[in-house]
């Protein structure tokens, strides 16, 4: 039976999906689908088939995206949970929703919009009217990246992901042993050249596959939060002196390890300590007196769970 921490818990995770996903929709339709832009996923294709041939881009995303659900179900038994579910079914309501009532305007644009017979690479339709404008890609892009980066994040901080192309990728890691990680590089840049094929331009892709860059990296800040960690592994003969600094100057606790150096096999003791930044370099302008004949290795830490650091997970 959940308490009612859990209960809010779960109440957050579901507030979470449902901003994620409509952020998402408002990132599609307002900004990455007027400027033709595929930045990876079933979302991508979407809006390829939606400038060519006026597919709602809601009905193609849900059209590809259950059955992928349905296939990767069975390929890969059921790691998608109701959350993932919830969030392929939300995400076209919204862009449906959207589509509905604003249409394919875009809302970043360099310069009035004017209507015209000329042929053009980019425009929206208003009822029976092509109305044509010119664009500005490079704040676009910046834009329609935030808005997905923080969109997805909020996604997965809810516990669920936005099915697509993943599920293509889980699929294709299972059977090839790729990485995960590179795999979805793939698919995703493989689906944004699909705009050079089809518009014959070639910043389309170039601006998609910039717009994939910044998504990561907000996916990041989203997910993982600001704060910066190191971890510091520290091979001294002084280990009280060090110690003790790291205790009661730095405030932090830490583990000692015993070993043996590999060449001499004399016995030395190490140091393992995760630092936030500020405390790593007030560690560093101190162990040169301390000890300046220490070795250390820094290394970067993306996530820290535990005791004086971030919750572990609840479920």
């Amino acid at each position: 039976m959940m308490n009612k921490e859990n209960v809010k818990q779960q109440i957050l995770s579901y507030a979470l999906l449902v901003l994620g996903s409509a952020l998402f929709a408002i990132g599609d339709v307002m900004f990455v689908n007027p400027y033709h832009l595929a930045p990876g996923g079933v979302y991508g294709l979407a809006n390829v088939f939606n400038a060519l041939w006026g597919w709602k881009i809601s009905l193609a995303g849900i059209c590809m995206d259950i059955p992928l659900l349905i296939i990767g179900t069975i390929i890969l038994g059921p790691k998608f949970g109701i959350k993932t579910i919830i969030s392929v079914i939300l995400i076209p309501v919204f862009t449906y929703i959207l589509e509905t009532w604003w249409g394919y305007a875009p809302l970043i644009h360099d310069g009035a919009f004017f209507d015209t017979e000329l042929q053009s690479s980019l425009f929206f339709l208003d009822g029976e009217v092509q109305r044509y404008f010119m664009p500005d890609f490079f704040l676009n892009t910046i834009v329609s990246g935030l808005i997905y980066g923080v969109a997805i994040g909020v996604i997965f901080r809810a516990g669920a992901t936005s099915g697509g192309s993943d599920i293509i990728s889980m699929i294709i890691h299972k059977y090839t042993k790729i990485s995960l990680g590179t795999l979805v590089m793939v698919v995703d840049s493989i689906i944004s050249l699909t705009t050079l094929i089809a518009f014959e331009d070639i910043r389309l892709p170039i601006y998609s596959i910039l717009l994939i860059y910044i998504e990561g990296k907000v996916i990041d800040l989203v997910v993982e939060g600001v704060k910066s960690y190191k971890t510091a592994f520290i091979v001294t003969d002084k280990i009280d002196e060090v110690r003790n600094f790291i205790l009661k100057d730095l405030d932090r606790s830490g583990t000692v390890f015993a070993g043996s150096g590999l060449y001499q096999g004399a016995e030395r003791k190490m140091i393992y300590v995760t630092l936030n930044r500020s405390d790593l370099v007030k560690l560093k302008a101190n162990l040169r007196f301390l000890d300046p004949n220490a070795f250390v290795n820094v290394i970067e830490s993306s996530e820290i769970m535990g005791n004086g650091f971030k919750a572990l997970p609840t479920e």
